[in-house]
């Protein structure tokens, strides 16, 4: 049985959205629309899709915010459509994670034809991934299997909060990327974060006390100060 296709669609312009939903669904899609990017962040989060597009200029979260966010968490294709054709404005796009960027206006054919194209790359992207393995060994025994989201030390597995899980997956996916405070508490809590939150800091806590990274000098998640927090862990390269 042939896999439907998840989409996700944020943009604020009914007659846009609708036509591409229309376009998009009469070729088998299934696609969910969001009118802010707020409601697509949640929507996001919501639900699993095969493939993101976005408009930058959105209410709540602008497209900017929105494709960072996104790419934090998921390496799912996303491509920006959007009616700003500065170069600028398609550069800042695509190094916040976008894969590709359409400007208004465009042929729907057009943009059935990139979506497919990047579903067709990504899907080798995951396959390759896949046989490659993903389970990673890193130095003082840390192991981290990102197919079944498990954490192990010494051989024996972690026992973490889904809170502890997403944090440690995170910083992970982008070793040495210094997270501020607000910007994880924004990504794993899916909420605005406000001042004088402590909770980042007592997760961070309870995180290192487990993985045994509690000295001075720390080897798996190091605090910048003022800053916030990144991974150091240094992959194992074993001798044959």
């Amino acid at each position: 049985m042939k896999e439907t296709i998840n989409i996700l669609l944020v943009e604020d312009e009914p007659e846009i959205a609708r036509v591409i939903r229309d376009y998009l669904t009469t070729e088998g899609c299934r696609v969910t629309w969001s009118s802010t990017g707020l409601e697509g962040w949640e929507d996001f989060n919501r639900d699993t899709y095969h493939l993101v597009l976005v408009d930058l200029m959105l209410p709540e979260m602008d497209g900017f915010t929105l494709c960072r966010n996104i790419r934090l968490a998921s390496d799912v294709p996303m491509i920006i459509v959007s009616a700003h054709q500065e170069d600028h404005h398609k550069v800042s796009g695509l190094q916040l994670g976008a894969d590709d960027y359409i400007t208004k206006p465009f042929s729907l054919v057009e943009v059935s034809a990139r979506i497919h194209s990047h579903l067709r790359r990504y899907r080798r992207f995951r396959n390759e991934l896949a046989d490659s393995g993903t389970r990673i060994d890193y130095q003082y025994g840390l192991t981290i299997d990102l197919m079944t989201q498990r954490i192990f030390l010494s051989g024996e597995e972690v026992l973490l909060t889904a809170k502890e899980l997403a944090l440690i997956l995170l910083l992970a996916r982008h070793p040495h990327r210094t997270f501020s405070k607000k910007e994880l508490y924004e990504q794993i809590w899916q909420q605005t974060d406000v001042d004088g939150n402590n909770t980042v800091t007592v997760h961070i806590k309870s995180l290192r006390t487990k993985l045994k990274d509690t000295t001075r000098e720390s080897v798996f998640i190091q605090t910048m100060w003022g800053s916030g927090y990144r991974f150091i862990g240094e992959q194992r390269c074993d001798e044959a």
